[in-house]
């Protein structure tokens, strides 16, 4: 008896046409925040059908503007899977980024590409394409896929020019990374690398637990490493639900959470608050904030956490106001009081270090900085940020590096006193929640990234400055990115933007204080040292020297 099976066919898609690539575009999860960025969008595509056209190739929208969505974005997986199903693995691809994107939307898609790929993103601090293309390009790093990168302001400079016409003849863009070079172990001073591999000896012989409330945030697949890649340095995860933390801020009392906004309005910090908890900052929202810093020092210590890492952004933000304030409360030394449920003052006289959006390049960087610095005797409070944008001051160019609001108060000038809380942007964050802004004050600073590549893990070093800019700058700055964020204005000696730009390998980076230069380049060497006896390829960046 003959059997009709339903066999699948596939329909190949037609060879790419000369001279012609196809361009894509991943978006937001959140169709409000795609809606917003898709005019700047628009403009960045024409920039670079402008240019192509000049050298003699045209651009194909791989995928059409959706108006029932209101923006042409891929705005989930299954539409990244389609749209490449229907380009050929062959043709030369763009993905142009103006505004935030979830890698994850194109990635899988990616994977099947043979043809060359660009990666490409407007130089603009208000819309935050180059904190898009960093993470894509950290997530393609870690995939081991081949592409390239490109940014600028309307791609007209000489440079966005020649970088184009390089890659449309070659298939790759060249750039400048001489600023980067691998640790030389035995040049690291004796007692910096004695203290650096005792510690590192500690850790793997004791062993750590990073609580993580669901893994996998905003699309960053650079974020994620897994525990094979994290065992052997003592790192273990505790898996933990968001759903839980969510539950144990119903059992926080209200006067817990009042002890914590007293202690908070006693030390100076202003909180901004309206009347609409629509578009305005209130009471309400920041005491739900305090009722998540108490149950997340509660969990944290239910298991033995030694740092945390909230991912909020997906599951929470539907539930509960921002998580930025009580993140920047755990990963500060000096913070208010917060007990178990029998009474026991929770992590007393040190910070409990939080990864923001579950980052485990800054989970695993946070911990070992919290080693080091206190062994050091010095402030271990650090903390995240997103690499916004940057513009130059006088002879330098001065980073403008910003994060939700997740900054220990000890980083900003004059400390909590120098905070406000303004509420979070509707667009991001519907139920509202308080920021810790502040201007991060003047002084040496050890800034860093974990990372994945070649299926290793890397980490980049190096020494940078956070300067004090003229008032108006700051405003300007905050004016062109987001002004309810707390800002740092940082200077990075022997490295220039575009240096920057290529090799680093995320869209955020870890930042820590010293009280001057040379304490700075000692703690530097003795993370160094840490990182080198777990096993972790050490790489120094710009003006560092052992």
């Amino acid at each position: 008896m003959a059997t009709e099976y339903k066999v699948p066919t596939i329909v190949e898609p037609a060879p790419p046409k000369p001279n012609e690539v196809v361009l894509v575009t991943s978006g937001d999860l959140r169709h409000t925040a795609n809606v917003v960025g898709w005019a700047e969008q628009q403009v960045l595509e024409e920039q670079l059908a402008e240019v192509l056209a000049e050298i003699g190739y045209s651009i194909r929208r791989g995928h059409e503007y959706d108006p029932e969505v209101g923006h042409g974005f891929i705005w989930n997986q299954r539409m990244g899977m389609d749209v490449f199903a229907g380009i050929h693995p062959d043709t030369p691809v763009i993905i142009a980024e103006a505004v935030w994107e979830y890698s994850h939307h194109v990635l899988s898609g990616l994977k099947t590409q043979r043809g060359p790929i660009l990666t490409a993103a407007n130089w603009s601090g208000q819309w935050p394409g180059l904190v898009g293309l960093l993470n894509l390009n950290a997530s393609m790093t870690k995939a081991g896929m081949a592409y390239s990168t490109i940014w600028s302001e309307d791609f007209s400079d000489e440079w966005a020019r020649d970088a184009l016409k390089e890659w449309i003849t070659t298939g790759t863009i060249t750039h400048d990374t001489s600023h980067v070079r691998a640790l030389d172990a035995s040049a690291v001073p004796s007692e910096e690398a004695a203290l650096g591999r005792a510690l590192a000896a500690q850790l793997q012989h004791d062993g750590a637990i990073l609580g993580v409330f669901d893994e996998g945030c905003m699309g960053m697949y650079n974020a994620i490493f897994d525990d094979e890649v994290l065992n052997p340095l003592g790192i273990f995860k505790e898996r933990l639900s968001q759903s839980a933390l969510y539950y144990r801020m119903t059992t926080v009392s209200d006067e817990d959470a009042e002890a914590v906004f007293q202690w908070l309005l006693d030390r100076g910090v202003t909180f901004d608050f309206g009347p609409d908890p629509e578009s305005d900052l209130t009471k309400d929202q920041v005491i739900s904030q305090c009722k998540m810093y108490i149950a997340a020092l509660r969990i944290a210590d239910d298991f033995g956490c030694a740092g945390i890492g909230i991912q909020y952004q997906q599951g929470l933000k539907d539930l509960v106001p921002a998580s930025d304030l009580a993140e920047g409360l755990l990963n500060e030394q000096d913070r208010p009081p917060a007990f178990s449920e029998d009474g026991r003052e929770l992590y007393p006289g040190q910070p409990l270090p939080h990864f923001n959006e579950v980052d485990w390049g800054c989970g695993v960087d946070a911990l070992i900085t919290n080693r080091v610095w206190s062994a050091m005797g010095l402030n271990p409070s650090t903390s995240l940020h997103d690499v916004r944008w940057g513009d130059d001051w006088g002879d330098d160019f001065v980073w403008v590096m910003e994060i939700s609001g997740s900054v220990p108060p000890s980083h900003l000038r004059g400390g909590y006193a120098g905070v406000t809380s303004e509420r979070q942007p509707p667009m991001y964050f519907r139920l509202g929640g308080g920021t810790i802004k502040g201007v991060s004050k003047a002084g040496h600073v050890v800034y860093s990234r974990v990372f994945l590549m070649d299926d290793e893990l890397n980490v980049d070093l190096g020494i940078g400055e956070a300067v004090e800019l003229p008032d108006e700058e700051t405003q300007r700055r905050w004016d062109a990115t987001s002004p309810m964020w707390p800002i740092m204005h940082l200077v990075m000696p022997g490295v220039t933007r575009d240096q920057f730009m290529a090799r680093h390998r995320s869209n955020h980076i870890q930042v820590v204080y010293a009280p001057d230069a040379e304490t700075a380049t000692k703690a530097l060497a003795a993370k160094a040292a840490m990182f080198d006896a777990l096993g972790v390829k050490v790489h120094l960046t710009g003006d560092v020297a052992l």
